[in-house]
């Protein structure tokens, strides 16, 4: 757990700048002063005009949420593989099972980072051996979506908000509660495909790169960077309709009848009526750069600590 939180504040920090370019990118009516050709223009742009720190706003708040949120994550992804491998292919590795355990821990992720959301170990009982500071790792990560919506308002050109707190209050007072959820049913939609490719590729390539699952860091980089960029790819449409519900962005706003642009089909059809077919794939080459080095940082981090923590664990149990 200590190996998947080290791993989720890493990849997060890191590629912070490269997110804001991928959140200002996906704008569907981009301002003049916003019209960015590739990422690095974009970043130049905004170090230039708006100052070098501008594309770290708002990385507190995703550094906070990061370290419980990739902690439970990678715990109930190693768990639900083992078990479910078991189950499928006895003292073997199968790609259904590491797809499944992607789904299946994206469902727990994503329900405990919902303090609306009950329980989900009483339906799925191979969680239930999970120990207990999975769980309360689970609740001290709740403010996972609301801190989404934040970071992408403050990531936004020409976003009003320089403190987190400043976003916080504006959007309960002019929108309610709702609004830091408005686009939970979009991302669990985007992240259960995201992740159920992104572990299958790394795990596919792990099996050609690193048969013997020694500790690698090479085949870690390669393997977690391939993974990030084909998920991130197949996944970029619903990427931009979550951006949309999570910014409510103003100009893409006078084109929805209703005010706000609520639900996933809503978002869909708006990204449609505004920019047609070509922009679901709005700032998919920042998305793929964003998540390259990301994940190949994020496995690479993770399976480092989890080779020098198991490692110690053996040594300590040898002195014995």
């Amino acid at each position: 757990m200590l190996a998947g939180a080290v791993a989720g504040v890493m990849e997060h920090c890191v590629m912070y700048p490269v997110d804001c370019v991928k959140t200002r990118m996906q704008s569907l009516r981009p301002e003049p002063a916003a019209r960015y050709r590739n990422v690095l223009e974009a970043l130049w742009r905004i170090a230039r005009t708006e100052g070098v720190w501008r594309p770290m706003r708002g990385m507190n708040i995703t550094a906070t949420g990061a370290g419980p949120a990739h902690a439970l994550y990678f715990a109930c992804y190693e768990k639900l593989k083992k078990t479910l491998s078991d189950v499928i292919h006895a003292g073997g590795n199968s790609h259904v099972a590491n797809g499944a355990a992607g789904c299946v821990a994206t469902l727990l992720h994503d329900a405990a980072m919902n303090p609306a959301e009950g329980s989900l170990a009483s339906h799925l009982p191979f969680l239930s051996p999970l120990p207990l500071h999975t769980w309360v790792l689970a609740a001290a990560a709740g403010c996972h979506p609301p801190s989404q919506v934040v970071k992408q308002r403050m990531q936004m050109y020409n976003s009003p908000y320089q403190r987190v707190t400043d976003c916080v209050r504006a959007v309960w007072r002019n929108e309610g509660a709702g609004a830091f959820y408005r686009s939970y049913t979009t991302q669990l939609t985007m992240n259960i495909p995201f992740q159920a490719i992104h572990f299958m590729t790394y795990e596919f390539l792990q099996e050609q790169l690193n048969p013997h699952r020694q500790y690698n860091p090479g085949s870690h980089v390669v393997s977690g960077a391939c993974a990030g960029a084909v998920a991130a790819a197949a996944t970029t449409p619903l990427d931009v309709c979550k951006t949309l519900l999570n910014t409510q962005e103003s100009l893409a706003l006078s084109s929805n009848i209703s005010g706000h642009i609520t639900g996933m089909a809503n978002a869909f059809r708006t990204v449609y009526q505004v920019g047609g077919v070509t922009a679901y794939f709005r700032g998919v080459q920042a998305r793929v750069i964003y998540q390259m080095p990301s994940t190949a940082i994020a496995w690479s981090v993770y399976e480092f600590f989890k080779y020098i923590l198991t490692k110690r664990q053996e040594e300590r149990r040898a002195g014995k």
